[in-house]
Formats: structure tokens, C-alpha cells, sequence
């Protein structure tokens, strides 16, 4: 049996497969765990429970894990190849690699992420402030 001959372009980092098939090229299959802890996660942040969600929520979800992972591929597909390419930005990250990782950013805001993270400390001289306030108290209750 004759192995098929492909055509097309050659294969890079494996990010198109992963957009349109859902599928991990076979040396980068390691990412998966990776990526269903990211999913797994993210439900728990906003759920608990998947059923929990909205199919908005569920969604925006899905697609940030899928963006996520096509950046995780280009990243160890230029971490093996380089960052240049004859002295020029590889054209993986000219063009597309940093649409994707904003893509996640925005798809994040909507789920409300970045809302959750604690505005408590808000610059570092009130969290010093508050740093040497705990350390003076401590010290009071050690004498």
C-alpha cells in the first residue's frame, strides 16, 4: 500500500487543525490535560457546576479554551523553531498569535475574570503600608 502524498502547504504549529477539527497534532497531544484543567477551572470559577453556567457562559468557555490552545501552539512550535525566520518575526506571530491571546483576554472580560480578582491592594506603597500595619500588630502581640 502507497502512503497518500499530501499537498497543500506544509504543516507548522497546528493551530488551523485544532480550530477546525478540535484535534492536538500527535507530538503536542501533551497539552490536552493542560487545557481540559484550564476548561475544568474555569467552569469551577464560574459555576461551580457546568450545569451551573449559561449556554453564554458555556460558550465563551469553549472558546477560550480554543483560543488558548492555539496560542499553546504556537508557542512550543516557535519555542522549537525559533522566534526569526531569515532575521524577520516569524509570520505566526506577526499576524495571528497576538489576535489569539487578545482574543482570550476578551472572551475572559465577558465571562467577568478579570472582575473577580481582588482590588484590595490596589498600588504597592498601600500594600506595603498594609505589610508593615500587620507586622507592627504582630510584633505588639509578641511582647
Amino acid at each position: 500500500m502507497t502512503e497518500k502524498k499530501r499537498t497543500g502547504r506544509p504543516r507548522r504549529h497546528g493551530g488551523y487543525t485544532y480550530l477546525t477539527r478540535g484535534e492536538l497534532p500527535q507530538k503536542r497531544r501533551y497539552l490536552g490535560p493542560y487545557l481540559s484543567g484550564v476548561r475544568a477551572d474555569l467552569v469551577k470559577d464560574l459555576g461551580p457546576l457546568e450545569d451551573d453556567l449559561t449556554a453564554a457562559q458555556r460558550i465563551l468557555v469553549n472558546q477560550v479554551v480554543t483560543m488558548l490552545g492555539v496560542t499553546r501552539l504556537i508557542e512550543e512550535h516557535v519555542a522549537g523553531v525559533g522566534i526569526f525566520d531569515k532575521g524577520e518575526l516569524r509570520p505566526v506571530l506577526r499576524d495571528s498569535y497576538l489576535r489569539y491571546l487578545a482574543q482570550v483576554g476578551r472572551f475572559l472580560d465577558l465571562l467577568g475574570v478579570s472582575r473577580r480578582v481582588s482590588s484590595e491592594v490596589t498600588d504597592l506603597e498601600t500594600y506595603l503600608a498594609k505589610g508593615d500595619e500587620e507586622k507592627a500588630v504582630s510584633d505588639e502581640s509578641k511582647s
